[in-house]
């Protein structure tokens, strides 16, 4: 994974899709990234916002998304107006405001570096292989598994198990993408962790889960 500590563009006129992938993360403009890891064949969209984030090999966004303190798996498809992790206000305190917390903004001194560690322990995991509907709401400290859908629109308060599809507000699970023992053989078999030569060389067989499963599992 490539360290980022502070991304605040890139070369512009390039759009999603436009171009082939590789080891180095594309970051279209604008973007703003501070103390997060991007994986090889990544693409952010334009105005992704991404702070102390792990994100994952072959995983994207699709813009306007803002995601902080999560570690995001590989393959992830993550549609525009994703918010991962979105911000706690201080419930239990005289005031909502963030003029508590972030205290040097208003030159009352020193911001609370405890509150904002108390953000960073409501960390969110995102599995391999999952999809973020459009406009999807990930509550924090919310965990979603392996091969999961989140329909476009929900807010997701609970974890969400592998490959399930949750919708709604708040999120539920519908049913399961695939009958249990091929979810269970999925997992076994951790395609996604293959390297680059191996994935281009299977993919073909990737179309028909029952037969991958078959043969891989």
């Amino acid at each position: 994974m490539q360290q980022i500590e502070h991304y605040s563009t890139f070369a512009a006129g390039s759009t999603m899709l436009s171009q082939r992938l590789g080891p180095q993360p594309v970051i279209h403009d604008p973007c703003l990234i501070a103390r997060s890891e991007l994986g090889a064949y990544t693409e952010l969209g334009a105005n992704t916002v991404m702070v102390e984030t792990q994100f994952g090999d072959y995983s994207y966004t699709a813009g306007d998304n803002q995601i902080i303190y999560a570690t995001v798996g590989k393959f992830a498809n993550i549609a525009s107006h994703v918010r991962i992790n979105p911000g706690n206000h201080p419930m239990e305190r005289v005031t909502l405001h963030h003029v508590t917390y972030r205290r040097e903004m208003y030159g009352f001194g020193e911001d609370d570096a405890a509150f904002f560690d108390w953000r960073r322990a409501h960390h969110c995991v995102i599995g391999h292989d999952t999809w973020l509907g459009h406009n999807v709401i990930v509550m924090p400290g919310v965990r979603i598994g392996d091969g999961a859908v989140v329909g476009s629109g929900a807010v997701v308060t609970k974890d969400v198990e592998p490959y399930t599809i949750a919708v709604g507000v708040p999120a539920r699970p519908l049913r399961r993408r695939f009958p249990q023992a091929i979810c269970d053989a999925l997992q076994r078999i951790a395609w996604w962790n293959w390297d680059h030569d191996t994935l281009g060389a299977r993919l073909d067989e990737m179309n028909a889960a029952a037969r991958f499963v078959e043969k891989y599992g």
